[in-house]
């Protein structure tokens, strides 16, 4: 009984410091338009910076006195490093309201995945990996149900985006589902291109363009304004494997932020919501062996992860 009382206090803790955090997010430098930062002089903007970032020190030792010995032990996060401390300090509501039904879904992709499945042949050629991606992408939405193919990924493999940095696909493929609502969170693919501008020799580059929209689990619960995802996979050379994805958005955090928490500035104080994704129909390519003979790559899968 004393600890069922003890775990409600902590829920109702982070639910009022949860409010406290959005009103900083909603209140700080961040929100100001870029236009505005732009045309502040050196000394302005980094007096509010400093302000800001005095604001979030404040929150963590707030934070810190708040938790119990039930908030201090492992919550299981996958990420590597945040790079950002609002970012840092939401996961808290995020990872305990979705690790135990993360953990009851014998169904999770995550459950079934062969994360040492073989990798596909060196001699893939940029061209035919874009297009197998396109296809998959679009097939498995895997950017936010997390049902990723671990046999176009190096074990080298790093994911950043403006918020959180991970390390490993396996890793990536748990934080996604996790922090997406999986009954309507979409991914859904607009394009997947070899980037000619973005790429070299030693440094290859695949673009895919993506609508992202639906539901986080964050607190109560936020729905996203749908908006554009620019992803960019690097490739090594030498394997024809992605060691390396950004993700980039195509609205600033803060539009992100505010239209999640107050829909009905949608258009008119944040930029409108991104039109919907007309329907594709793609083709599996076939990816060629070193043999120089090719082989039904979509049939490899589909006898790893059953049909689609």
């Amino acid at each position: 009984m004393l600890s069922t009382f003890t775990m409600t206090q902590t829920k109702l803790r982070n639910v009022l410091f949860l409010f406290v955090l959005i009103f900083h997010a909603l209140t700080s430098i961040n929100i100001i338009s870029e236009g505005w930062q732009q045309s502040c002089i050196g000394f302005r903007r980094s007096s509010a910076e400093t302000t800001s970032r005095s604001r979030l020190v404040s929150l963590f030792s707030m934070k810190n006195e708040m938790q119990s010995d039930y908030e201090k032990e492992d919550n299981g996060s996958t990420v590597e490093e945040y790079r950002n401390v609002a970012t840092q300090v939401l996961s808290n509501f995020m990872q305990k309201n979705t690790m135990e039904t993360d953990d009851n879904e014998n169904s999770s992709p995550n459950s079934i995945i062969d994360f040492h499945a073989p990798k596909i042949p060196p001699s893939t050629s940029l061209t035919t990996l874009a297009a197998a991606l396109d296809y998959e992408l679009t097939e498995k939405e895997w950017f936010v149900t997390g049902n990723v193919n671990p046999s176009y990924f190096s074990k080298d493999f790093q994911f950043q985006d403006p918020d959180v940095k991970v390390e490993s696909i396996e890793d990536y493929s748990k934080g996604v589902r996790k922090i997406f609502n999986q009954s309507t969170a979409r991914a859904e693919i607009l394009s997947t291109v070899v980037n000619e501008d973005a790429s070299t020799p030693e440094r290859p580059v695949i673009t895919i363009t993506w609508r992202l929209s639906g539901g986080v689990n964050i607190g109560f619960g936020l729905n996203i304004k749908p908006y554009i995802v620019y992803t960019d996979f690097v490739v090594d050379p030498a394997t024809s494997l992605v060691i390396f994805q950004e993700d980039r958005f195509d609205i600033p955090s803060w539009d992100i932020l505010l239209s999640a928490l107050f829909p009905f500035l949608i258009g008119k104080v944040t930029k409108p919501p991104a039109p919907p994704v007309l329907k594709r129909n793609l083709t599996m390519p076939k990816i060629g062996s070193t043999s120089g003979t090719s082989t039904d790559f979509g049939g490899i899968l589909r006898s790893f992860f059953g049909s689609q």
